[in-house]
């Protein structure tokens, strides 16, 4: 399985942290963030990990930015992408089972390193559940 990863300077931090964890859980990442902590925009590095999910280079994106909220805005953009902004591992679990979320938006400003990793793990191992959630989730493109 492929993990396409961006982010913006907030978050270079916290992608090291999870692409050490997915790469010892056996996973392929795809880095699509800077890798520095210099101000940098935060689309020209969302934009390339939509795109890997959207076509279907990599089956799930995780994007980090200082709020989380930009990141998400700017996947959204994107048809067939759900990105979900969660800061605890509740929402997580309801924008997967839900929403069939496919990209997962973290707020680097928000919660610690630690809670992204776990945050991770259970973005990844909670299956959608499908049933009158695929219907609504069948509704949310425009196009």
């Amino acid at each position: 399985m492929n993990i396409s990863i961006g982010n913006d300077h907030a978050g270079t931090e916290y992608k090291l942290a999870i692409v050490g964890l997915l790469k010892s859980m056996g996973y392929e990442v795809t880095n699509r963030g800077t890798d520095s902590s210099d101000s940098v925009d935060y689309p020209d590095f969302v934009h390339p990990v939509s795109e890997d999910v959207a076509r279907g280079d990599s089956d799930f994106g995780i994007i980090i930015c200082g709020s989380g909220n930009g990141a998400a805005m700017t996947a959204n953009k994107h048809q067939k992408i759900r990105a979900a902004l969660c800061w605890n591992k509740e929402l997580v679990v309801l924008a997967r089972t839900h929403n069939d979320a496919n990209v997962l938006s973290l707020p680097a400003r928000f919660i610690a390193i630690p809670q992204a990793l776990e945050m991770v793990k259970v973005f990844l191992k909670t299956e959608f559940e499908g049933g009158r959630h695929a219907r609504r989730v069948e509704k949310i493109p425009c196009a």
